[in-house]
């Protein structure tokens, strides 16, 4: 009880309103590297793995429906989130009946922040389908946005047999970013998380997710990221994060679409506008970054039977943004 007062005190203290640009940035929490102190919106579970000689934990809700309906939907998180922020997504999928599992993968969330592990979307596809076979789940639909879009792609790839349904949300990782990006190292990455703030995770994300706009609501999801910039051990966060920018940017998904078999859905927001590295490019280069208008076409003519669902005047988080708009051809796909 005392944990749920104090998360939603949190939340109400970051919807305050700014009315000068010289306003003091709102009093953030210190939060745990696992997110002890944080409170999830579900009942959280852990399995043990051991990965490159490190022992590790990794978190996952699993949200039973009343009447389920006998078909189970993963969500994968995106690069900056948790499990955590597919709250709204969990309840509606579960009120039709749907068994909802919700991984926080390795060096995200609640789960275990390695010293020093090589990250690779075969590893985090691995030990997604770990939590399954421990629950002895063998088909499931999976969703993923963001980052999670390309663990959900590689997952798709290795374990064809148990994907009913697949969903992109708009993911990263729809076009190759090293081709046009300079490469840059995770020593790099890290200095970059190292000088991260409240101000900074806010100001990124109203300008990469929500086209520049703001809503007190989005203040929940800045909690996270800027909770853990208070951290003494903030330096472990950062070095994770830093990994896996350099999987993400190593490791394309792209030339692989056309292998996926399973029927699939893309939700893309057609105000999105994310890619890694547009800082390190040319304005040219930049405006050639990161279009979802085209990337969502063009990926939709790479997957055989797939159906492109585009949203007007939405950016990179569709299920938070416009979540009636997402969760509507969403059900429908599913059904």
């Amino acid at each position: 009880m005392e944990m749920k007062f104090l998360r939603v005190l949190l939340v109400f203290a970051f919807s305050i309103t700014l009315v000068t640009s010289k306003a003091q940035s709102p009093a953030i929490p210190v939060l745990d590297t696992i997110l002890a102190n944080y409170e999830y919106p579900f009942a959280v579970h852990y399995i043990s793995l051991e990965i490159q000689k490190e022992r590790l934990r990794m978190a996952y809700m699993d949200v039973q429906p009343d009447k389920a309906n006998g078909h189970v939907v993963v969500l994968l998180h995106g690069k900056n989130f948790s499990g955590a922020y597919w709250r709204e997504t969990a309840k509606a999928l579960t009120a039709k009946g749907y068994r909802v599992i919700m991984p926080d993968q390795i060096g995200f969330g609640k789960s275990s922040k390695p010293h020093a592990i090589q990250y690779t979307f075969q590893l985090l596809a691995q030990n997604t389908k770990a939590i399954l076979d421990t629950l002895g789940i063998k088909k499931v639909c999976v969703l993923g946005h963001s980052m999670g879009g390309m663990v959900a792609t590689r997952f798709a790839l290795m374990y064809p047999e148990m994907v009913e349904k697949f969903i992109l949300e708009d993911p990263i990782g729809l076009e190759d970013w090293k081709v046009k990006v300079p490469y840059q190292s995770v020593e790099k990455w890290y200095a970059n998380e190292m000088k991260q703030n409240y101000d900074s995770v806010k100001k990124y994300q109203m300008q990469s997710y929500y086209h520049g706009t703001w809503k007190p609501e989005y203040d929940e999801w800045v909690i996270i990221p800027a909770g853990w910039t208070k951290n003494p051990n903030y330096s472990i966060v950062a070095w994770n994060s830093a990994l896996t920018y350099d999987m993400i940017f190593t490791q394309p998904v792209c030339y692989e679409f056309q292998n996926i078999k399973a029927p699939t859905l893309l939700i893309i927001g057609l105000l999105d506008k994310t890619a890694l590295g547009k800082n390190l490019v040319s304005e040219d280069v930049r405006k050639t970054l990161g279009n979802y208008s085209e990337l969502g076409k063009i990926t939709q003519q790479k997957i055989s039977s797939s159906k492109l669902v585009e949203l007007e005047g939405v950016g990179h988080l569709p299920h938070i943004e416009a979540f009636e708009r997402f969760i509507e051809p969403l059900l429908e796909f599913l059904k």
